[in-house]
């Protein structure tokens, strides 16, 4: 069931009372429900947060233009308004942005940092291409970019042998406000560069997952996440686009648990 925080946030709390939390972003145009293949097997372990970003699913937009500091200030406020002094928080593609601007805003809140398929240094003509799919959001709506982003996101086999599920992403990203979703777009153009070697580096060795196939978040582009950050692991997974979770959860939940298991585990030890 869906609660509301203050600040307008719709979220969901789930698993272990008391166990060591982990929050989880969702990327854009997409909602807490993007996580449904992941939080049962976290939940066993951990208490699971998941939340729709401002913008986006049933959260009203923010009081200003969106961007990574005011997503990372909503998630902030969340984690306070739980309670929690530190969590782990992982983010998928735009949700990766957000955790690294958390990482970099707020070190002193983790113990656990999870970046899948998402942005960094864009290069070649790749600034250009999201800059294009930004102006046709801003004309037409999401209808306007959603077949091509399924193509993206998921690979041939998968559309074909999961309609429904195809379908059920699809309608996530049709239900986005069309006045909305174009501001939110933006940020996954602008934001980028405020990422790039951050000083000081993000403090939280962190999990770094993409797949071999995914434009969005290219191999070269998790490499450079990676080494910019002390201590983390790399994840570059065969054949996968931009939602490999959906299409092998089982792969992604172990890496996941693996993950969490150690860092928590570091985390405690350092304490």
């Amino acid at each position: 069931m869906l609660r509301i925080a203050p600040n307008g946030t719709r979220y969901t709390v789930s698993g272990e009372d008391g166990g060591p939390v982990v929050v989880l972003v969702h990327g854009l145009g997409m909602h807490h429900e993007m996580w449904r293949w992941q939080v049962p097997a976290l939940k066993t372990q951990y208490q699971v947060v998941t939340y729709d970003l401002l913008g986006h699913g049933q959260t009203p937009p923010g009081p200003v233009a969106p961007s990574l500091e005011l997503f990372a200030e909503q998630l902030c406020d969340l984690i306070d308004e739980l309670g929690h002094q530190r969590v782990a928080v992982i983010g998928f593609s735009l949700g990766g942005m957000i955790a690294r601007r958390f990482a970099m805003d707020f070190p002193d809140r983790l113990w656990g940092l999870g970046i899948l398929h998402s942005a960094h240094q864009r290069i070649g003509s790749e600034p250009d291409d999201v800059k294009a799919r930004v102006e046709l959001v801003r004309r037409e709506g999401p209808k306007a970019t959603v077949e091509v982003a399924l193509k993206r996101w998921l690979t041939d086999e998968y559309r074909e042998s999961h309609p429904k599920e195809t379908d059920m992403i699809r309608r996530w990203v049709l239900a986005n406000d069309p006045d909305v979703y174009p501001g939110n777009y933006q940020v996954l153009l602008d934001g980028v560069d405020e990422l790039i070697a951050p000083e000081p580096p993000i403090s939280c060795p962190a999990l770094v997952v993409t797949g071999t196939a995914d434009p969005g978040q290219t191999p070269e582009m998790a490499e450079r996440i990676a080494a910019e950050i002390k201590g983390s692991t790399l994840e570059i997974l065969p054949g996968l686009r931009h939602m490999g979770f959906a299409e092998q959860p089982e792969l992604y939940d172990r890496l996941i648990m693996d993950y969490l298991a150690k860092a928590y585990t570091e985390f405690l030890n350092a304490s």
